[in-house]
């Protein structure tokens, strides 16, 4: 007869092996960041209704012990950028977005941010951010986020977001979750339009740079 098996050290050996699995996906992966998105686009299904883009959404957070600056006193400026990934896929589904992007196999990508710091978010202060969309072109969404502390409501941080679109003409498929006229466009804030003044220069400075490296490349 062979020998029996040892059911404490099976159990040991499955745990270990369960471990290491873990600890490799959190060496490799930001484990935590798709838990988190999972998270909040499963409670915004199950508890919360659809908004339309006339409306806000809102996700709220805590300022932990591992979002702090060097100083272990306020949010760190990094994060504010990473809380507003789930802010973002949050609008998206909430609107309806994230399923018209899916019907027409569309991309969307982070192309630009606009991030003004108006007053550190405190450790363990909870505050909440608010995204909604301001305006929109044939190729690329605006979506304005605030960083709003629940304690005194004092807006602390105040983002402008352009998102680019791939395989989308984004008009149409704004006409037809609004109701309204393809050429409908909402009123942005005062300072948009300094902002995309801003990129524009930006981007025709390095397209000349691009440009001369280009023409010095072929002589």
């Amino acid at each position: 007869m062979g020998e029996e098996s040892n059911p404490l050290a099976t159990c040991h050996s499955v745990w270990a092996v369960l471990m290491t699995i873990i600890v490799l996906l959190y060496v490799f992966f930001d484990v935590n960041h798709f838990l988190r998105l999972a998270f909040t686009i499963g409670w915004g299904r199950l508890f919360e209704k659809r908004k339309t883009f006339d409306e806000s959404t809102e996700i709220y957070g805590i300022a932990t012990t591992q979002d702090m600056d060097i100083f272990i006193r306020n949010l760190s400026n990094a994060r504010y950028i990473r809380e507003l990934d789930f802010a973002r896929f949050h609008f998206y589904d909430r609107t309806g977005l994230y399923d018209e992007f899916r019907k027409i196999n569309a991309h969307v990508l982070q192309s630009a941010t606009n991030i003004r710091y108006r007053k550190p978010i405190p450790m363990f202060s909870t505050y909440k951010i608010t995204t909604k969309v301001i305006y929109w072109e044939e190729k690329a969404l605006y979506i304005e986020h605030q960083f709003v502390t629940l304690s005194d409501g004092f807006v602390r941080a105040v983002v402008l977001s352009k998102q680019g679109t791939i395989g989308m003409d984004v008009p149409q498929v704004m006409a037809k979750l609004t109701g309204r006229d393809v050429s409908y466009r909402p009123e942005p804030p005062a300072e948009f339009q300094d902002w995309i003044s801003s990129m524009e220069k930006s981007s025709n400075r390095w397209q000349s740079l691009s440009n001369c490296h280009q023409e010095h490349g072929h002589r």
